[in-house]
């Protein structure tokens, strides 16, 4: 049973790892089972993750007691040209989560997107996006953390938080 984990900054080495909460974030459903090369080849994924760390990107990694990660919150600026699921506009940050499976209801996913919209926020953006497959028990964090609907997708939900 997880019981303590602390919040540090991602770093370069992370990426990896980002890339593992890439597909917890695919595969959210019970028994949900996109094949990991699968989701990590896919574009439509590939591009939160490939060339962790360029400028701009900004993350945190929840770790359990042995140092291991177990979850972690990151954003990216998407170009116009290679929008993300949750693009909105030029400047807005899109945010992406992942949590492992044991840690998901402990509070881990609350803690790592307080920290990366304070972040946001210090880093002067007025706005942070993320898009969530409608169904997503995660929706609900969402609304508890200040993000609203903006957009209904095919299936999926684009939601805006106010930083300022």
């Amino acid at each position: 049973m997880p019981v303590s984990f602390r919040v540090r900054p991602a770093t370069q080495a992370d990426g990896a790892f980002l890339g593992d909460m890439v597909v917890e974030a695919a595969n959210w459903r019970q028994g949900g089972a996109r094949p990991r090369h699968e989701v990590l080849t896919h574009p439509d994924h590939n591009r939160y993750i490939s060339g962790w760390m360029r400028p701009g990107d900004a993350g945190f990694v929840a770790i359990d007691a042995q140092d291991s990660p177990v979850g972690a919150a990151w954003y990216r600026m998407l170009p116009r040209s290679d929008p993300g699921f949750g693009y909105i506009g030029t400047g807005v940050p899109e945010l992406i989560i992942g949590v492992r499976p044991l840690w998901r209801a402990h509070g881990v996913g609350r803690a790592l997107l307080q920290r990366l919209c304070e972040h946001a926020r210090a880093e002067g953006y007025g706005r942070i996006s993320l898009s969530v497959e409608r169904g997503n028990y995660a929706q609900t964090l969402y609304r508890s953390e200040g993000f609203a609907l903006t957009q209904a997708g095919h299936g999926r939900d684009t939601m805006v938080k106010r930083l300022r």
